[in-house]
């Protein structure tokens, strides 16, 4: 995981911009990062590219929760990853990659690296 501190944060976009429970791409530091927003407020970062099917669709996958983890769904093969950690909560054997984010000064934030 990058270090926060020696991070280059890119902006996304306007908070509010970002709907609860939907997600959206961006380019972060040449790599697709899927930013989503739940119904808290909370924001989450990880790789657009789905790990098992290797389309960049993760933005487009379902936002929800298993027990207390706030999760996406691959809006392909139905796989359902943790959001906080990037792990494959039907597969361990596979992963996804997060990335630090942040609201500052109304605008959404990913570090690149």
């Amino acid at each position: 995981m990058t270090d926060t501190l020696a991070a280059q944060w890119v902006t996304v976009c306007p908070f509010p911009r970002l709907e609860p429970e939907r997600g959206v791409a961006a380019l972060v530091g040449g790599a697709q990062v899927a930013i989503f927003r739940t119904h808290d407020d909370a924001l989450y970062a990880i790789d657009n590219r789905d790990p098992i099917a290797g389309a960049y669709v993760m933005s487009r996958g379902i936002v929800g929760t298993r027990g207390d983890a706030p999760t996406v769904a691959s809006p392909l093969h139905k796989q359902v990853y943790d959001l906080r950690t990037g792990e494959c909560l039907d597969d361990p054997e596979v992963a996804i990659r997060t990335y630090p984010v942040r609201l500052r000064d109304g605008f959404i934030e990913v570090a690149a690296g």
